[in-house]
């Protein structure tokens, strides 16, 4: 225990003092969720938006596909992103390997899935003949889309909270990609990884350590209060 608050005690100055290194894992992991969650967005909801209100051959399959994605191993992501970014790979003209978009992208992959699978999740919840409704009530397909989001915002911002969660935390596919490199595309959570088994530095891991919970807390405390409050959009339907 007395070894504990030792290293406690050294990490906590580098927090308070804002100790460069830290800062700069700190806006690097801001950058990345940021990045990640509204790349995400961008593809996912349409993806899950189609899967949730379409009527398709193939949307269960579809939907049991992204059900699975939730599992996906982050360290099978890193190597399969690392393989098709590598000089030899599909993508190496890109040259990004071990870069810091090489990171967005592969936590853009590891956000999708929440992202895809909970979206139509939440919208399969409404009420019973609600969308059906708005159909018979001349709903365009924007206007039915917008009012999936708005009746399932609970369940969207349940998996916009949970891509924020990933890409804060996230590590084996960070390191792989990007190579955990300092000062350029290290996280609060590779970076910690880098302390503790390269340098064997225990109190910058602890303050990294304690900044990513705290951040954490306060950007899921964030989205989480937002979800409770989150208020209604006011829709109006051209009558057949």
């Amino acid at each position: 225990m007395g070894y504990l608050i030792e290293q406690l005690r050294a990490a906590l100055p580098l927090i308070v003092h804002g100790n460069p290194y830290v800062l700069g894992v700190t806006w690097v992991t801001l950058k990345v969720a940021l990045v990640s969650t509204t790349c995400a967005l961008v593809i996912g909801l349409p993806i899950g938006l189609a899967i949730g209100l379409g009527r398709f051959r193939g949307r269960q399959a579809l939907h049991i596909l992204a059900n699975a994605s939730l599992a996906l191993p982050p360290v099978l992501v890193g190597i399969g992103v690392l393989l098709l970014l590598l000089p030899g790979g599909a993508l190496g003209s890109l040259r990004i390997e071990f870069t810091l978009t090489a990171v967005d992208v592969a936590q853009t992959i590891l956000a999708l899935p929440y992202v895809i699978a909970l979206t139509p999740a939440a919208i399969q919840g409404l009420p019973p003949g609600m969308l059906d409704q708005a159909r018979a009530l001349g709903a365009s397909r924007v206007q039915l889309s917008v009012l999936a989001l708005r009746e399932a915002r609970v369940g969207v911002l349940a998996a916009v909270i949970a891509a924020v969660g990933s890409a804060l935390s996230e590590v084996a596919a960070v390191i792989i990609v990007g190579g955990n490199i300092e000062n350029h595309d290290q996280t609060l959570a590779s970076a910690i990884v880098s302390q503790v088994n390269d340098f064997d530095n225990v109190p910058y891991a602890l303050a990294i350590g304690i900044v990513l919970l705290a951040l954490i807390l306060v950007l899921i405390g964030a989205l989480t209060v937002l979800q409770q409050r989150s208020g209604g959009l006011g829709l109006r339907f051209r009558a057949v």
